[in-house]
């Protein structure tokens, strides 16, 4: 996916198996990132950072959403853990993660592996993309502040 273009209107399923479509963040901008693993380190500061500042992004008119190939268990203990107030979609599948081009071969300690590269898609209040954060770009302790410009 690539600046001006759309989010898929079926995201997926969240953590409770309820369906999350495009259309339900209609006239707000929406924050979907997307992370490699529940409860790893950089995922954490990532997620916690979205949910001590989640009022003020909130207040600036965004929803968030996240997404990792984990199932809707994982992601349940993820949120009750954590006390993320946002949903965060199961893409067992790799529906999603695929249509964003953020699934793909990465290298760690001299293996290489398939798994999910750390994303974040800012979109307008019609779905539009107007930003992306590459997984270079990504700071997860300040990935809020990142979103919201400070």
């Amino acid at each position: 996916m690539e600046i001006g273009q759309r989010l898929p209107e079926v995201l997926g399923k969240d953590q409770d198996g309820k369906e999350i479509k495009l259309s339900d963040f209609k006239g707000k901008k929406l924050v979907l990132y997307t992370y490699p693993k529940d409860s790893t380190p950089g995922c954490t500061s990532e997620a916690c950072s979205l949910r001590d500042n989640y009022q003020q992004l909130l207040d600036k008119g965004f929803a968030v959403v996240g997404v990792s190939v984990q199932d809707e268990k994982s992601h349940k203990k993820f949120i009750e853990k954590y006390e993320l107030p946002f949903p965060l979609i199961a893409d067992t599948d790799l529906t999603l993660v695929n249509a964003l081009g953020v699934y793909g071969e990465k290298k760690m300690y001299g293996r290489s592996y398939m798994g999910t590269f750390r994303t974040t898609f800012v979109t307008n209040e019609d779905g539009v993309i107007e930003q992306i954060f590459s997984p270079k770009d990504i700071k997860v302790k300040e990935h809020a502040a990142q979103i919201l410009g400070k």
